[in-house]
């Protein structure tokens, strides 16, 4: 058998050394293999032809049979185009290209039969085909082409004659070097019971499909794969670590737990917190390492979880631990959970890049001989010589914050590793969470404290920003505060800069009678954390910012979120912005501002912002609006894999089911020497091994 992965694709038949070098270079095609697992992305019936006479601008795509009688060339510069008049005899139909025109002239000839599909459209009365595809007809058997592939290209690859037909005789080329049936892998118990086509057959298909039914079980068998071993892998990693891996076990809730819950509480938790509660005692009484993922919609009550999971620590003898990405949403946590404890006998520390040196010496001490209980800190936490007594619990607030590493620094800290408790109020769709997140169980708080006003949300374009200011200035007027926020994307930072710069004039000017506040990413560490305290505080009553503060201080009394050209941020970032309002008793509002002309796109996100406060629906919008790539908040280098068919959004049911099955073959092979699943380990390792899957990023 041909191996296909170690064979330079320069030796297919029609490649050769340059278009090696182009397929290499636009899209990462370097072996047949790679060229075997490019899909295409639709496919047409090229089935039927139509008459030429029978075009109109409402028609999709079209397939002609005729010839073209003669080339015009039109225009200049810019706007030059090559023109051929095509027909079949019964009319003309103009072909047009406006790029690669020398190219076109040198291919096609007039008096020759050629078949051509594209769309047609109308343009000064007459029907035209933009960039066609144009074929030799003798080369054609238009009766068995059925579904046509149709695989992605650029203008480079086009440019060197490697369009998407080129790319279908390419594919057809590699399939006539396989002599013999593409070897399984996958288990003939995995396929037998779940019914799965063989890979031989699905690879065939899935590039040159007879009907949609046999595409589509093509599809479902790829699908099955791909996402069977992502998540075979990330559960084999996540047991082989529990396995290696015991836990501080947490056996008792004791007096500090049950005097906080029946005496401190400021009200009853939700069904949602008793819950995720129950799961945590489950884990850490389970003599295994907890790694538990909390995600909950700003102003859920996860500190509060997080605080009684701290009190179980405490009452079985351990120290715990909550890491903030800043100083000052450190402090915040820092004042909140001594409050919350009043005056129950747990000491409770502070430690950030701020705290002194002379402060830091009698902490360090009291850490290492267990006098604190509970440190809250930033990545100052993280620091060799910060060392502890006995640490339990690590609660890490906003997780794309800590990377992996940072995580580890923190199970080096004691000679067990602490459970780990990750909290997130970005909501990760369920099929991002099992990916991104896999090694970690997942636990969600889907309703908010009773009394909790939704916020009210609208969306103005910038030629009523009048009436906006006038709003605002009456909640000012009221006493409460407001934030105006404006993009800052690094490809345009300097322009964006400026904008909030001009803005912040602009409403220094419009609110006169009011101190404002300014905070962006330019700004130092320190100067940031004074604008954020002067607003918090109430100094300031209005912050001018970029989205800095997505992450930040809770401002209770502020009562309105302006997110200035509301249509450069994505729906996760637009709902975490929006989470900064509605922290108090008050009604509280945002107010999405945008130019006039919006793509259809982001009238949808609009839409959903003005229609919904559910964090976890709007995450799942987004995924479906802009794919798992650009999702913000989950993990800041996106998606950690390149997925060749399967869709996060579309395909969540089929992750569901095949986890389970991953599961299955986990539990019963935990050491991975039964001969039954032999082609799925090998298999699994194959890919480990392919780069263009960071696996280091999913476990």
């Amino acid at each position: 058998m041909l191996d296909t992965a170690t064979r330079n694709i320069k030796f297919l038949p029609g490649v050769g050394e340059q278009r090696a070098s182009i397929l290499g270079g636009e899209l990462n095609i370097r072996s047949l293999y790679d060229l075997l697992y490019y899909f295409p992305y639709k496919y047409i019936d090229r089935s039927r032809i139509y008459k030429v006479n029978e075009l109109g601008g409402h028609l999709q795509h079209v397939q002609l049979l005729g010839e073209i009688r003669s080339f015009e060339e039109l225009g200049e510069g810019a706007g030059r185009r090559l023109v051929a008049h095509f027909t079949d005899g019964t009319a003309f139909v103009d072909l047009v290209w406006f790029k690669g025109i020398k190219y076109v002239k040198n291919r096609l000839k007039v008096a020759t039969q050629y078949v051509v599909f594209g769309k047609p459209s109308m343009f000064n009365g007459r029907v035209n085909i933009a960039h066609p595809d144009v074929d030799d007809a003798s080369t054609l058997q238009l009766s068995s082409m059925g579904l046509q592939p149709y695989y992605n290209t650029t203008e480079k690859m086009k440019r060197h004659g490697l369009n998407s037909n080129a790319m279908a005789k390419l594919v057809q080329n590699l399939f006539g070097l396989l002599t013999s049936e593409i070897p399984e892998t996958l288990s003939d118990d995995i396929i037998r019971k779940h019914g799965l086509m063989s890979l031989d057959d699905a690879l065939r298909i899935i590039h040159f499909p007879r009907n949609t039914k046999e595409l589509q079980l093509a599809q479902y068998r790829l699908k099955f794969e791909e996402l069977f071993y992502i998540q075979l892998n990330i559960l084999q990693y996540a047991r082989d670590r529990q396995m290696r891996y015991l836990g501080h076990r947490f056996a008792k809730v004791g007096d500090m737990f049950n005097r906080f819950y029946h005496e401190n509480l400021p009200f009853e938790l939700t069904g949602a917190q008793k819950r995720v509660v129950r799961e945590i005692r489950a884990d850490v009484n389970s003599n295994r390492q907890m790694n538990r993922l909390l995600q909950g919609d700003v102003g859920s009550g996860k500190t509060l979880v997080a605080l009684l999971s701290m009190l179980l620590a405490k009452d079985n003898g351990y120290q715990a631990c909550i890491l903030a990405p800043t100083e000052i949403l450190a402090e915040q946590h820092f004042a909140t959970i001594r409050r919350m404890l009043g005056d129950l006998p747990v000491r409770v520390e502070l430690l950030t890049g701020s705290t002194r040196q002379k402060e830091r010496t009698p902490l360090f001490e009291a850490l290492a001989d267990g006098g604190v209980d509970i440190l809250v800190g930033t990545h100052a936490v993280l620091e060799d010589n910060v060392l502890f007594y006995n640490l339990g619990l690590v609660v890490i607030d906003e997780q794309h914050r800590f990377g992996v590493v940072q995580r580890a620094k923190m199970w080096a800290k004691n000679n067990i590793p602490p459970h780990i408790l990750v909290m997130t109020a970005t909501p990760i769709p369920r099929t991002l969470a099992m990916t991104l997140y896999g090694d970690l169980e997942v636990s969600v708080i889907d309703e908010l404290p009773p009394g909790r006003k939704p916020i009210t949300t609208t969306h103005i374009f910038r030629n009523r920003a009048d009436s906006m200011y006038s709003f605002i200035r009456k909640q000012l007027q009221e006493g409460r505060q407001a934030y105006v926020v404006y993009p800052l994307i690094s490809e345009s930072e300097k322009l964006d800069l400026k904008n909030l710069e001009d803005g912040y004039k602009q409403l220094c000017n419009i609110f006169c009678d009011y101190r404002l506040s300014k905070l962006h990413g330019k700004m130092k560490p320190k100067e940031k954390d004074e604008e954020m305290r002067r607003f918090a505080s109430g100094e300031t009553q209005l912050l001018v910012s970029t989205t800095v503060i997505e992450v930040g201080v809770d401002v209770p009394n502020a009562s309105v979120m302006v997110i200035e050209n509301a249509e450069r941020f994505g729906l996760s970032q637009l709902h975490q912005l929006r989470g900064r309002v509605g922290r108090g008793a008050s009604q509280s509002y945002c107010i999405l501002v945008t130019g006039n002309k919006l793509s259809e796109e982001t009238r949808k996100r609009m839409e959903i912002m003005t229609t919904s406060n559910d964090g976890f629906e709007i995450a799942e919008a987004d995924l479906k609006l802009r794919g798992p790539g650009d999702m913000e908040g989950t993990q800041q280098s996106g998606i950690a894999f390149d997925l060749k068919i399967a869709n996060l959004a579309r395909d969540e049911q089929l992750l569901q089911y095949v986890r389970e099955v991953a599961r299955e073959v986990v539990n019963a092979d935990p050491e991975r020497n039964l001969p039954q699943y032999k082609v799925l380990w090998e298999r699994l390792r194959t890919i480990k091994n392919m780069k263009n899957w960071n696996w280091g990023a999913i476990s």
